[in-house]
């Protein structure tokens, strides 16, 4: 699953090692001198797609209702591809960001076939900026226009070994106490739990979703310790509720401080918000146990393949995630899950109104879908 790869020389790079280091055939460019299958440039369209949240989404820096995602539909040579574009407001995406950044994009990839997909991405992550849930949406469209158009699954097309799905957490949003319990109640399907802390009633809310249950839980405090010593003391009471791992303990600014909680937390710490991209990836050892890889952060499954090979090469634990996103996003993800040893892919758990259908999970373990492309289709 890894390319053969030394430590020192991954190290050696700073992690900005060329795509084509990890990539799978089936993305690289043709030969020179010789043309790819299909010459017509696409058609792209980008458009809001809203999602109604089932419960208030609670975090430890902001509360939602509803998502204003966007859909980017690619077509050519009378197949088309979706994408979502799932913004996210701690990097300072909106819709209506991405529908700027969409429009830098679709330019700069005028005249280009869907089958040059590297020179897509390349383009794209050039003119995106910070909206890399754009880049991420093309990605998912290119993947799933040249999944249908060879009438294969993209986790064959990218060699994804079948048999080692991990099972997804659910997500506890922050909440009341009584309302927490609740949720771990209606989440009865799902064997493993993640819960959100961050804020001062945290050993309340999570002793009272212990209470409740004994399933395996990990949490995620999405940066809302401030200082080491908060962050020490809250993971000490924490691992006496037998919590799994913890999610970014401290802002992303904080990673001198986060080696120190590291160095006595006695639980495995895992990064979100300070890794973004593979080129975030080399600089994190020794500061973090494990990644959490999301496609709307990294710019899609390509990147998110490269990031598994990797972090795994540098010796981290792999966790795989996602954004509020409906089942097209998760769907994108769930292609390269297996590649990761933890997943929380559920964003379409939490919506009310998803707009795709296609996916399976049972006991917490999605299938690879068996249609071509990503496998899911609007309702």
């Amino acid at each position: 699953m890894t390319p053969p790869l030394s430590r020192r020389a991954l190290l050696s790079s700073g992690g900005a090692l060329a795509a084509s280091a990890f990539l799978p055939a089936s993305l690289a460019a043709p030969a020179e001198g010789r043309k790819a299958a299909g010459t017509g440039s696409a058609k792209l369209d980008f458009r809001l797609l809203p999602l109604k949240l089932t419960h208030a989404w609670t975090l430890s820096r902001n509360t939602s209702t509803e998502k204003r995602n966007g859909l980017l539909t690619l077509s050519a040579e009378g197949v088309t591809g979706y994408g979502e574009a799932a913004a996210n407001v701690r990097y300072g995406q909106s819709f209506e960001s991405a529908e700027k950044a969409f429009a830098r994009v679709a330019k700069a990839v005028e005249g280009l076939s869907p089958w040059e997909h590297l020179a897509w991405l390349e383009r794209a992550e050039k003119e995106a900026g910070i909206d890399s849930e754009v880049v991420a949406a093309l990605d998912m469209a290119l993947w799933d226009w040249k999944g249908k158009k060879l009438g294969t699954p993209v986790h064959r097309l990218l060699g994804i070994p079948t048999g080692r799905m991990a099972v997804t957490t659910y997500s506890i949003g922050i909440d009341t106490a009584d309302a927490m319990k609740a949720k771990v109640k209606e989440a009865t399907a799902y064997p493993h739990l993640k819960v959100k802390v961050g804020l001062p009633d945290d050993e309340a809310n999570v002793a009272a979703i212990r209470s409740v249950t004994d399933k395996p839980i990990r949490v995620d405090a999405n940066e809302g310790w401030k200082s080491a010593e908060e962050a020490i003391r809250k993971i000490a009471w924490l691992k006496t509720m037998g919590i799994e791992f913890v999610e970014q303990p401290l802002p992303s600014s904080m990673n001198a401080e986060t080696r120190k909680v590291k160095a006595v937390a006695g639980l495995p710490l895992v990064a979100d918000e300070s890794v973004l991209h593979p080129s975030d990836v080399a600089a994190l050892a020794g500061t973090f146990d494990g990644i959490n890889v999301k496609l709307a952060k990294c710019g899609g499954l390509t990147r998110a393949y490269e990031m598994a090979a990797l972090g795994r090469a540098l010796g981290f634990k792999l966790m795989l995630g996602c954004m509020i996103e409906s089942s097209l996003g998760i769907a994108a993800a769930v292609a390269v899950a297996p590649l990761y040893d933890w997943l929380d892919l559920d964003g379409n758990l939490l919506i009310s109104n998803d707009p795709f259908k296609g996916l399976s999970i049972q006991d917490g373990v999605w299938a690879l879908p068996s249609g071509p492309g990503l496998g899911v289709v609007p309702v």
